[in-house]
């Protein structure tokens, strides 16, 4: 792809940050790439500013993945793709570490991506009938009690039947590529970004049956506040939160709209997986692979 602008989504407190993300503007700026950060950008950041609404051919990422799911909001928005450079601690999302970003200027320069289309949920708040609140979530939509003292009462939903009803803490409604997230963190299983597929994690959930489960991409999905319950708030990536009353409904199915994020490798996912989390691999020797 041509790349002729580009919008950076910056860490507003780390100095490497910072740093890095100035030294790719004026790379950039040399192959003749006009380059903007959000408004709400560092003071420090020498770079001119632009509203999310700036139309863009790439949206690059300084920091974690909080910080990128800021910027796939925005590439989402303007349906570019999305490289991240991960200045946080796990940074899942991320294509490159801090250490790896040293030919960042001249790969975006040459536009030679990997584009990989990752999964959406569009989520919907009801009450009485009537849609309140639309939201969406790359990572997961998450159900969760508004005051820690008490559980919250729901029920859950699988195409359009009832499964189980819950007092819990939480139920998060995630993607794949959250599934090493919040849901990963909850007890759910790690699920590869190419599996079409959507996972219902119930959070400390007192009842016999309360596993996590992964359902086709196509299933509708929903959750009932109870009548009885305390009221309860809805997270979307952490970044968006509608709050919900006892007797609210939220239906999350696969959203019509997915983020693009740009690999400058095609490296494979368990690789990635070994590397972010660390893993153990000591003795594998690699016998009986197909040579």
């Amino acid at each position: 792809m041509t790349v002729r602008s580009v919008l950076l989504v910056v860490h507003p407190h780390r100095v490497a940050a910072l740093t890095m993300a100035d030294e790719c503007a004026r790379g950039l700026e040399r192959h003749g790439i006009a380059v903007y950060a959000l408004d709400e950008s560092p003071v420090a950041l020498q770079v001119p500013r632009a509203p999310a609404t700036q139309p863009t051919d790439l949206v690059v990422v300084f920091g974690g993945d909080g910080s990128i799911l800021r910027g796939s909001e925005i590439a989402r928005e303007h349906d570019v793709p999305l490289i991240g450079v991960n200045l946080g601690h796990v940074g899942f999302l991320a294509e490159l570490e801090h250490e790896e970003a040293g030919n960042i200027v001249d790969q975006i320069a040459s536009g030679k991506f990997v584009i990989q289309e990752r999964l959406t949920l569009d989520v919907s708040v009801l009450r009485a009938g009537e849609v309140v609140a639309r939201s969406w979530a790359l990572n997961e939509a998450s159900v969760e009690k508004a005051a820690r003292q008490r559980m919250i009462q729901v029920v859950a939903e699988v195409d359009r039947r009832p499964l189980s009803t819950w007092g819990c803490d939480g139920v998060l409604f995630a993607t794949p590529t959250g599934s090493t997230g919040y849901a990963w963190s909850a007890g759910g299983p790690v699920v590869w970004p190419t599996v079409d597929a959507m996972l219902l994690v119930p959070v400390s959930a007192h009842a016999l049956f309360a596993r996590p489960m992964v359902v086709s991409a196509d299933t509708g999905l929903a959750l009932e506040v109870l009548p009885e319950s305390p009221a309860a708030v809805l997270w979307c990536d952490g970044q968006r939160l509608i709050a919900l009353n006892p007797g609210d409904r939220v239906e999350v199915v696969r959203g019509e709209r997915p983020v693009r994020l740009a690999r400058l490798q095609d490296t494979l996912f368990v690789d990635r997986l070994v590397a972010k989390f660390q893993l153990p691999v000591k003795g594998w020797s690699g016998r009986g692979r197909d040579q």
